[in-house]
């Protein structure tokens, strides 16, 4: 790709049926960051694994389906937590 922004980041529908690994037998000739062996996805991962963590604490509040667009702003957390306890208020007898 030519850009971050036209990169399709894969999913797991993107792995093959038959996936064959060989592992290197040597360790990298040359020297890396903190001996770094890759980047791309994995802190894209951890993000989304807090923006997840957080929808999951805001759908405790209520029944409705959490609206929480990314990026999780404090301002959209409260008006997700806001719709939430609405939502949870019309739910009661």
């Amino acid at each position: 790709t030519h850009a971050p922004s036209t990169y399709k980041i894969p999913a797991a529908g993107d792995t093959p049926k038959s996936l064959n690994v060989w592992f290197w037998p040597r360790p990298n000739a040359e020297d890396t960051i903190y001996r770094s062996k890759a980047v791309g996805e994995p802190p894209l991962m951890l993000a989304i694994s807090v923006w997840e963590a957080i929808r999951d604490a805001i759908g405790q509040v209520g029944s409705a389906p959490v609206a929480l667009d990314a990026p999780a702003t404090p301002e959209r957390v409260f008006f997700s937590l806001q719709h939430q306890a609405k939502s949870q208020h019309a739910a009661r007898p």
